[in-house]
């Protein structure tokens, strides 16, 4: 019987954006399943600014907190 202890595989979008008192900002990676996830992320932070230039970095790996039986499943095997 198998198990993972890793989330769905997120997604880095990297966002070049000005802000709304234009100060142009590089290089802004936002974790997310998909470009409206991550955009949504950066508009919250910051709010009213313009995107000029995006791209999609590698999937990383969420690692999940495991449980204590998961712990003594993967011991006592």
């Amino acid at each position: 019987m198998g198990f993972s202890m890793q989330a769905p595989l997120l997604k880095k979008y990297g966002f070049r954006i000005k802000t709304r008192v234009g100060l142009v900002v590089d290089n802004l990676l936002i974790p997310g399943r998909d470009a409206a996830e991550a955009e949504r992320k950066l508009r919250q932070i910051y709010r009213d600014c313009e995107i000029l230039d995006r791209s999609c970095q590698q999937p990383i790996a969420k690692a999940v907190p495991a449980s204590y039986e998961d712990v003594i499943a993967l011991i006592t095997r």
